[in-house]
């Protein structure tokens, strides 16, 4: 039967005590790797568990991940890093790729970094596990027995011993996927208390948010009245002004109207009036009237001055007669004095009394008053002339007489002859504008009864003026009336308006489109609309308690909440039917791997009673499933002061409580001709016999793609190393063998064999016999 290799090829590179690069072939079924002892032959079957995946340095005999690398020799160099790398063949998809060949790289650094390839490309280690799961391999499974550790699954608990056969039955597969699973549904039953957590967070608010939806659902029926009241009120409103201006427009027609017609009739007499006036003004009677009325004025005061000096005079004589009178007295002088001043002070009466009346005459006062103005000159004329002569006749009496008196009052005398000559100026003054003043006067009635003849024909235009204006009083007031109305109106329209603002402002637009409102009861009362305001403004109160303002946004997060809750619901719902799928694909792989466990253990059971009985020629040996029971420990006070898990911390004070049930493999032997049934009693041949036996039968079970031996076969005895020869040839048909031995009957039956060395520079050396290819040669 022709060979097929499974596993191709083995390269190190820095790992241990291998300092250079080096390859084993792996061509034979069996394939042996012999050297003296501290060589390295054991570091070739830990550089296969380093590869695969294995994470305890202990058991590759390191203490940390630097004891890995090669550290140096007395020539070399320590290495920085090391790498191992295992060619398999994967024509057979051996393993889930779709590749022909497989390679898995290892490689770590000094400060601890590992780093893993398939083909080449970089992946975790969870991807290379996975993959070598698949294909019945593991890092540190039953397939490689480093060196001393050849009876650990008899010295194992039996959990520890469960989980090695677990994972030569080619169970792995199926605890990855449990392990997925669980984890899985760890994190799903996370997510589940994480959104019980965040909906009972939300319930309250969702709660809170309902209610005011409640309200804000309340306010938008509420708004809705009110825009129905709104739409009711505005149409009825906007009727009622358009009625109104209709109306106020006929009521004005009228009474404008007749307005006008008044103003027309008032223009036409103003304009009578009017010409009246400009022609008086500009006429030529006016105009003469004008002139007399400036010249009488002018002849007044030319008169006036002339009476003004009549009186200067009339004081000069009087001061002229006290004058002389003083003089007489002071003389003291004979009768003729005292006859002298007598008649001076006759004469000077006579002159007094005779200037009163010519001012009496000419002002026209006292009995001359409806005296002409002519006579009354010549009377004043009159009177001057008899001052004159009376005053001339006393001094030329008295020059004759009285000599001295006349020396002592020539001064005297001489300006009593001025004043009689300016006198009698004055008197000629007066006679000229008496003649002038009578003349004007005369032309001023006659110009003046002219005018007012005129004035009378016009006398019914100013009648019918005031008439006129006595009616446009009573349209004005008519007028004034209609237009009170009309700024009432105005002042509703503007409120109107206002209101239009308010209720869009409130309500938004739709309470302002009044367009198509029913208004055929517009003559309905004032005060039903007045009414209909009043409801308004409650509403509109109501609405304000309610809180209207800002429902948009309270109305968009409870939509948003609850679509979050109904989202974390189906959410929720996913999970929940996610963690029954996962509880139920976890319950089948339980019965599968507790099916296909029990089913192997007896497939194990029987090939390892067979070679049970041909390594000691007799005797019994099985594999047993038992139960065992965890005790937890009691938690101290100080843990439980640390925190943790109530219910836990309760059963720490009650006591100890049991774990689950776990279970385990125990394993049963009856050696021939001895009474001997436990394994404490077996002695170390017998314990290695019983252990080899238990791993052939489980590589036979289910063999895997290689399995290595480290000195498996070293407390055999010649007789059963022949034995162990014989079931090695056996095994070799299911399974690729590399065999770690000083045995020389193991050896002959390697098709393979590598030698490993190391010399004076203190690394490992790979050297290779191919017996196959010789006994070919030699044939």
């Amino acid at each position: 039967m022709s060979f097929t290799s499974r596993l191709k090829s083995l390269e190190i590179n820095g790992f241990k005590s291998f300092a250079k690069k080096g390859g084993l072939v792996f061509n034979s079924p069996i394939t042996a790797i012999v050297g003296p002892n501290g060589s390295g032959k054991s570091n070739v079957a830990e550089s296969f568990r380093f590869v695969l995946g294995e994470q305890s340095i202990k058991s590759m005999r390191g203490k940390k991940g630097e004891d890995l690398i090669f550290n140096g020799g007395k020539d070399s160099a320590r290495a920085n890093r090391a790498s191992v790398k295992v060619v398999f063949d994967n024509t057979n998809r051996m393993f889930n790729v779709d590749f022909d060949e497989v390679s898995i790289e290892r490689i770590v650094h000094r400060d601890g970094v590992n780093e893993y390839y398939i083909n080449g490309t970089s992946v975790r280690l969870k991807d290379v596990a996975e993959l070598l799961a698949y294909a019945n391999i593991g890092s540190s499974g039953h397939h490689i027995i480093s060196q001393g550790e050849a009876d650990r699954l008899l010295s194992s608990q039996p959990r520890e011993r469960r989980e090695m056969i677990e994972d030569a039955l080619g169970l792995k597969v199926y605890q990855y996927r449990k392990e997925e699973s669980e984890k899985k549904l760890q994190k799903t039953e996370n997510h589940i208390k994480e959104i019980e957590s965040l909906r009972r967070e939300l319930a309250p608010h969702i709660k809170f948010l309902r209610k005011q939806v409640e309200k804000i659902e309340k306010s938008v029926a509420l708004r809705s009245e009110l825009v129905g009241l709104y739409k009711e009120y505005f149409g009825r409103e906007h009727a009622y002004i358009q009625a109104e201006k209709a109306k106020i427009h006929e009521d004005k027609k009228g009474p404008e109207a007749e307005l006008k017609v008044l103003q027309e009739e008032l223009n036409h007499h103003k304009e009578i009036l009017d010409a009246l006036k400009a022609n008086l003004g500009q006429s030529s009677q006016m105009s003469e009237l004008l002139k007399l009325e400036a010249s009488m004025r002018d002849t007044r005061q030319k008169k006036d001055s002339c009476m003004r000096e009549l009186g200067r005079l009339e004081g000069e004589v009087s001061y002229l007669k006290r004058t002389i009178e003083r003089k007489l007295k002071e003389s003291s002088e004979t009768s003729t004095k005292q006859v002298y001043l007598r008649d001076v002070e006759v004469v000077t009466r006579e002159v007094e009394g005779k200037v009163r009346l010519a001012t009496e005459v000419v002002d026209g006062s006292g009995s001359h008053q409806d005296v002409p103005l002519e006579d009354r000159l010549s009377e004043v004329k009159h009177i001057l002339s008899e001052i004159t002569e009376s005053v001339t006749s006393f001094v030329n009496h008295h020059k004759e007489q009285s000599p001295d008196i006349n020396k002592e009052t020539k001064h005297e005398e001489e300006e009593i002859a001025r004043i009689t000559h300016e006198m009698k100026s004055l008197e000629e003054k007066l006679k000229l504008y008496g003649e002038e003043e009578a003349h004007q006067s005369t032309q001023y009635t006659n110009i003046k009864a002219e005018i007012d003849k005129e004035r009378d024909k016009n006398v019914e235009s100013e009648k019918a003026v005031l008439r006129i204006m006595s009616k446009q009083n009573e349209v004005h007031s008519v007028l004034e009336h209609i237009k009170n109305k009309e700024e009432r109106l105005r002042s509703e329209e503007s409120d109107f308006k206002r209101e239009l603002e308010e209720a869009h402002i409130i309500v938004g637009r739709d309470a302002v489109a009044y367009e198509h409102t029913n208004t055929a009861h517009v003559t309905e009362e004032r005060g039903v609309q007045l009414e209909r305001k009043r409801t308004i403004e409650k509403t509109k109160i109501r609405l304000e308690e309610m809180g209207g303002a800002g429902g948009d946004d309270v109305m968009r997060e409870f939509k948003e909440t609850e679509e979050r809750d109904l989202f974390l619901a189906k959410e929720l719902e996913d999970l929940m039917t996610s963690s029954e799928s996962l509880k139920a694909l976890i319950a089948d792989l339980n019965q599968r791997l507790d099916a296909l466990f029990k089913e192997g253990i007896q497939k194990i059971n029987k090939e390892f009673g067979n070679f049970f009985r041909l390594m000691f020629g007799g005797g019994e040996a099985e594999l047993k499933v038992v139960k065992e029971e965890k005790k937890r420990r009691k938690k101290t006070g100080d843990e439980l002061e640390d925190g943790g898990d109530l219910s836990v911390a309760v059963s720490a004070l009650e006591g100890e409580d049991d774990e689950p049930v776990e279970e385990g493999i125990d394993i049963h032997v009856s050696l021939p001709h001895k009474r001997i049934k436990g394994l404490t009693m077996l002695s170390g041949g017998e314990r290695a016999l019983t252990s080899i036996a238990l791993l052939f039968a489980m590589s036979q079970v289910n063999p895997p793609p290689f399995v290595i031996l480290d000195e498996t076969d070293a407390a055999l005895d010649e007789a059963n190393s022949r034995k162990y020869g014989d079931m090695i040839e056996a095994l070799s048909k299911h399974s690729q063998l590399i065999l770690i031995t000083h045995n020389r009957e193991t050896m002959s039956r390697a098709g393979v064999i590598y030698g490993v060395t190391m010399g004076g520079e203190g690394y490992s050396k790979l050297l290779s016999i191919a017996f196959e290819d010789a006994l070919a040669v030699a044939k």
